[in-house]
């Protein structure tokens, strides 16, 4: 899911393309099997969850949502680079990373093959189910691991501004199977936060239960907070700029600057995903940026660590007596601020200053948030560049904003 050097974002969210064909009549459905008709006309309804995690060395954000009756809390990492949501299970489970306490458990509330929602997600490969089988999926990362599991669904307790609390029944993953990476951080599953039909978002829509629009605040420090409709979007100081490919987060083209100055970095297609800790830049556009900030540090007080295993690239200090590194303070001002420039959008910015890609290891060395992510056709921004910003994805407009934020103060 979240490997350190290895691209987090999943090719099973790709697949939702395939299946766009069978959208309205799973939407259709979805309307008629809503358990809270009187919630319909609630359409200007928002709500909010606090965050926990952070950067490093958690590595992920996690938002507590309760399901089911009587409700449990459910700790789910936030991925606005997939659509579906699901949930470590106990069906029972094999291969699960969190204690079974913690694990969902299923009661015959399993959504069958010839459902129309079974349309939206992919098949475990080689499986032939019938009608009346369950609607069985598996979920693959592009670092090779997978959560294979069956859709199910639950009261989901949505805390919004009205009273009281509504718990809309809502479909998500029971994976019973999981093959993860051994540094993979801990949650109990994920919130699948993407723009496809079945993403929590969209099921909340289609329920009249709130717009089309979400955003995030990730602090740099620990927490932050997530949010669904338009309430908690400032009024002013947000700049906007198209999503121009469905059905991901993606927008562009953006040129790169370094210290305000252009690079040969240009045109630029971005992919926003909270689902991925660090940015993963193809290794072209990488290797410029590293040669940059390399370039940069040129009769600095640093030099390239090779004993550091955080991340590939490292700095440690080079005077004597050797001093380790414990804060980014320390630091900052030996490496220069990059700027993501959208030149179709009013020439808007995107501001990263070095404590957005960087960090300071447990080993005492400054660390590049940045990686190599070799043949990859998207530049994937992770949480390290949208520390500190309020990030908007607004599906109504399908557009992406974002502002400076305070994202300790969780708006009420």
């Amino acid at each position: 899911m979240r490997g350190v050097s290895l691209i987090t974002f999943s090719l099973f969210s790709l697949l939702f393309t395939i299946f766009s064909h069978h959208l309205s009549a799973a939407e259709q459905f979805i309307h008629k099997n809503q358990t809270n008709p009187q919630i319909i006309d609630a359409f200007d309804s928002s709500f909010v969850y606090p965050l926990k995690g952070n950067v490093y060395p958690r590595g992920n954000f996690i938002a507590s949502i309760n399901i089911g009756n009587p409700s449990k809390p459910y700790e789910l990492d936030i991925d606005t680079g997939s659509d579906f949501t699901w949930i470590q299970c106990d069906a029972p489970c094999t291969h699960c990373t969190v204690p079974k306490e913690k694990q969902y458990k299923p009661h015959d509330n399993y959504v069958k093959y010839s459902d129309q929602l079974c349309s939206l997600i992919p098949p475990i490969p080689g499986t032939h189910p019938k009608p009346n089988d369950q609607c069985k999926y598996r979920i693959q990362y592009e670092d090779k691991s997978t959560s294979d599991g069956a859709l199910v669904r639950d009261s989901i307790h949505i805390g919004t501004t009205k009273t009281p609390a509504t718990q809309p029944s809502l479909a998500f993953g029971c994976g019973y199977d999981q093959k993860f990476r051994p540094d993979t951080p801990p949650s109990v599953g994920v919130l699948g936060l993407g723009n496809g039909k079945i993403s929590i978002s969209s099921q909340l829509n289609s329920l009249g239960l709130s717009q089309r629009v979400l955003g995030h605040c990730l602090s740099s420090k620990e927490g932050g907070y997530l949010f669904f409709g338009d309430k908690f979007i400032p009024r002013s100081g947000v700049v906007w700029t198209p999503i121009i490919n469905g059905p991901h987060y993606i927008v562009g083209p953006a040129d790169l600057l370094f210290d305000g100055k252009p690079t040969s970095v240009k045109g630029l297609q971005l992919l926003f995903d909270s689902g991925t800790t660090y940015t993963h830049l193809p290794s072209q556009i990488y290797n410029a940026v590293l040669s940059q900030v390399s370039a940069n540090l040129k009769g600095k007080p640093l030099s390239r660590s090779v004993e550091d295993p955080e991340l590939p690239v490292c700095w440690e200090s080079n005077l004597k007596p050797h001093k380790l590194f414990k804060s980014l303070n320390e630091v900052k001002g030996f490496f220069k601020p990059l700027t993501l420039i959208f030149t179709k959008s009013k020439n808007l910015q995107f501001q990263i200053p070095p404590e957005n890609y960087l960090i300071i290891s447990k080993y005492g060395s400054v660390c590049f948030g940045i990686l190599d992510g070799q043949q990859m056709n998207v530049n994937l921004i992770g949480d390290i560049f949208m520390q500190d910003k309020l990030v908007i994805y607004d599906n109504e407009k399908q557009q992406v904003g974002w502002t400076s934020a305070n994202c300790n103060q969780v708006p009420h």
